[in-house]
């Protein structure tokens, strides 16, 4: 019926990648619960475009995360929350910050909240919230709102275009970096190159994938296997993505492009050292596998090939992208 008013969501979830692409199954599983509500997405910038192309949320709230001694940000953030007449709020982020928003609202606004904050009408306080997966979690925590039909999200609606690419198939992705903060999540990249040299004489391109921040590794895995093709720089998230689709097999460190890429259906295998629990932070998808090793330096090409095993429909195929 027209003017009937719509129930208001608000969805939280602010970072950081990995986790945001385990948590676009649980919002699709949210938009399915309410299809007829105004959902909100409060996030912070760098998941803007995943927000707006989802198609699961019909307004996108920018969260400019206010220092703490910032009062007039924080009085300001409080009066939209409120203002807003939120029926229910679903925290996918879980921290002490988004348990600092649930007291920002006035007790006559306080909408139904489903998370861990003290005090939320749907509140999960079970140990084994955190034991597993973040995507385990929110299944978890969903499943006290009633929203029990959760999958993984395949990205369908990324829509990369890689006409620009010189891409060969069977092509495999390869993925050597991790936050820079993280060096111990790097396998080598004379290892990268070593291994890539070992897939091309299989008859694979080796794909190599990263931010700039890879430059060096990639030039270093370049010179020891000439015919990867290197798009260190030249690829944005939702390519990304279209390249999983049709990879053949991707090999990367404990980083999120492989989130990304898992998510795909793309087989994968993800490199952990000791640094990383898999337990709770491989990624999610039809297809993963993990090789841990303590100290990655020990870990040896050959070994890494032994657990190569590319999908055969895409093996088949022997034609240039374009």
């Amino acid at each position: 019926m027209s003017g009937v008013s719509k129930d208001k969501i608000l969805v939280i979830k602010l970072g950081a990648l990995g986790d945001f692409i385990q948590a676009l199954g649980p919002m699709a599983a949210i938009r399915k619960h309410h299809p007829q509500a105004h959902i909100t997405l409060l996030t912070t910038s760098p998941y803007e475009r995943f927000g707006k192309e989802c198609g699961y949320f019909d307004d996108i709230w920018i969260d400019t995360r206010p220092k703490m001694l910032n009062l007039k940000s924080w009085m300001d953030f409080r009066k939209t929350l409120n203002n807003k007449r939120f029926k229910r709020v679903y925290d996918l982020q879980n921290n002490d910050r988004t348990n600092l928003y649930f007291k920002l609202f006035k007790p006559q606004h306080k909408p139904e909240w489903v998370g861990v904050a003290e005090g939320a009408s749907h509140r999960n306080t079970s140990p084994d919230r955190t034991k597993g997966h973040a995507f385990d979690g929110h299944i978890q925590t969903l499943g006290l709102a009633g929203i029990t039909d959760i999958q993984i999200d395949h990205l369908e609606w990324m829509k990369g275009d890689l006409s620009q690419f010189p891409l060969q198939t069977p092509y495999v992705l390869f993925v050597p970096g991790s936050s820079p903060q993280r060096p111990e999540k790097r396998w080598p990249a004379n290892k990268y190159g070593r291994l890539s040299k070992l897939i091309h004489s299989m008859g694979f391109q080796p794909v190599i994938l990263g931010t700039p921040a890879e430059y060096e590794a990639a030039a270093e895995i370049e010179e020891i296997c000439p015919e990867a093709l290197n798009l260190c720089g030249e690829t944005n998230l939702s390519q990304i993505a279209a390249l999983g689709r049709k990879a053949a097999f991707a090999i990367g460190n404990d980083t999120g492009p492989m989130h990304l890429i898992a998510a795909t259906s793309c087989p994968c295998l993800v490199l952990f050292s000791k640094f990383s629990n898999p337990i709770k932070h491989a990624p999610q998808g039809e297809s993963v596998n993990v090789l841990q090793k303590d100290d990655l330096n020990d870990l040896k090409s050959e070994t890494v090939l032994q657990h190569f095993k590319p999908r055969a429909e895409v093996r088949r195929e022997k034609s240039t992208l374009h």
